[in-house]
């Protein structure tokens, strides 16, 4: 599991600069808002299955850090969101991540975005995002809906229904005008050290 953990925060530095080397985990861990955050959600999310007392001391201690860092920077990202390799925070601030939502490989996260839950109505619950989504800046994604895989998610777009494999989809609410799909937005993805099959 540890192991499986590491090749996650790897994938997710890697997706910064096509590169995984100490030089630049210490950069970007030091000056990266959106790498911090998702540093202390991957190493919060494996702290939390262990049960020994003396690791679930530690487990308190990072999700101390975990929500100074996420306010110091305006991103809330749960420890229990499911995200998948290769996760991207392109510009920090307003940032609302849903606890229980559902992400896929190689998501790109901008600025003001909200993945939220729906309380009622046909779509109530949380989203799943597919692989190679692009979320642009103050987008909005509600409810129990399907983004498919390789979608782009335009500026201020309010996406509260199922949107199908390689759409691009803007306005309010979310109408779909293309299927060119997230193509030249989604980069730094041949990170092949990492085996999303295995979790040991």
């Amino acid at each position: 599991m540890y192991n499986y953990t590491w090749k996650l925060i790897l994938s997710d530095l890697y997706r910064y600069n096509g590169n995984t080397s100490l030089k630049l985990f210490i950069k970007h861990f030091c000056w990266n808002p959106g790498f911090i955050c998702s540093f202390y959600s991957r190493i919060c999310n494996h702290l939390s299955k262990n049960k020994n007392p003396f690791v679930r001391l530690v487990f308190y201690f990072f999700i101390f850090l975990h929500r100074h860092n996420c306010i110091k920077y305006g991103i809330s990202l749960p420890y229990q969101t499911n995200i998948n390799s290769g996760f991207y925070i392109g510009h920090f601030g307003t940032i609302v991540i849903s606890g229980a939502a559902t992400i896929g490989k190689n998501c790109n996260i901008s600025q003001g975005v909200t993945i939220g839950v729906s309380s009622r109505g046909r779509y109530k619950g949380v989203p799943t995002i597919g692989d190679n989504v692009y979320i642009g800046p103050g987008a909005k994604i509600f409810g129990a809906i399907k983004v498919g895989n390789n979608v782009a998610i335009g500026a201020n777009c309010v996406v509260t229904k199922n949107i199908p494999d390689n759409s691009v989809v803007v306005g309010v609410p979310g109408k779909v005008i293309s299927s060119k799909g997230s193509t030249y937005y989604i980069n730094n993805t041949n990170y092949n050290f990492f085996d999303s099959a295995t979790k040991n």
